[in-house]
């Protein structure tokens, strides 16, 4: 037991260490410049900054729950038998990964959504989002499993197992084992991508520090607040996702 705190000791050390010295390089980088910080004046916009970081969250979990499921459906989709099925399916992924998502927020926002009436523009940026990530949760969850070995298949369907009992407790249990690494970083990618919808004006916590931006100047300690942010939250999911990687770890024996 005290070797395990010893670790935890010795790794915390470290990674203060190494945080020091990031912090040390900035602040020398902006002595050299001349540059003072003041952060004093993010103070009087503590509402709109903590409303637009709400808005970030809600945008992210709901385009993240949304784009999984649209990602699940393509990835089986290009399995079907069904040729339309499997074609719409692959053409969908190759044209979202093909095109940039900035063309694709200015397309889904002004034509698609207009032409069938969805005017609220926070759902259709979660719209606009699940659709372009769900293509590389596509692509992620194909890959998982196409790498899932037959024999394991047989040899559920040998000690008897139902079809359900297998995916339960053979598929998906292998399948997470090995797509979780991706699919935390493409988690928070959909953290980072959600700040492009400030460009049809979605108030989320890209937007309000523009706007703050343009009342207090503080440029450097906007954004640097601003990336703290982000990094918070995807540092969470990062966290999260080892935990779960850490918990199917054991299922995957191939």
């Amino acid at each position: 037991m005290r070797k395990k705190y010893r670790h935890y000791i010795c790794r915390l050390v470290q990674v203060g260490a190494a945080v020091l010295i990031l912090l040390g390089f900035i602040l020398l980088s902006l002595h050299r410049i001349g540059y003072e910080m003041n952060f004093t004046t993010l103070w009087q916009f503590r509402h709109r900054l903590w409303q637009g970081f709400v808005m970030t969250l809600v945008i992210a979990v709901a385009s993240l729950c949304l784009s999984v499921l649209i990602g699940a459906i393509a990835a089986f989709a290009q399995k079907a038998k069904v040729a339309v099925v499997s074609d719409l399916a692959r053409i969908y992924v190759q044209v979202i990964r093909g095109t940039p998502l900035l063309v694709q927020i200015y397309f889904f926002f002004y034509i698609i959504a207009t032409s069938w009436g969805i005017d609220n523009r926070y759902l259709a940026g979660i719209l606009i989002l699940s659709l372009f990530e769900g293509a590389y949760i596509a692509e992620i969850i194909r890959g998982g499993l196409e790498s899932i070995d037959s024999q394991q298949f047989e040899i559920a369907k040998a000690i008897g197992l139902t079809s359900a009992q297998t995916t339960r407790l053979v598929t998906f249990p292998l399948l997470m084992a090995r797509i979780l690494p991706a699919l935390a970083g493409q988690f928070a990618s959909i953290i980072k991508d959600s700040s492009l919808l400030s460009v049809i004006a979605v108030i989320e916590i890209t937007q309000t520090t523009q706007e703050i931006s343009a009342q207090n100047f503080a440029f450097f300690e906007n954004y640097f607040f601003l990336g703290l942010q982000y990094f918070v939250l995807t540092f969470t999911v990062s966290l999260i996702t080892r935990r779960l990687e850490r918990k199917y770890k054991h299922a995957d024996h191939t």
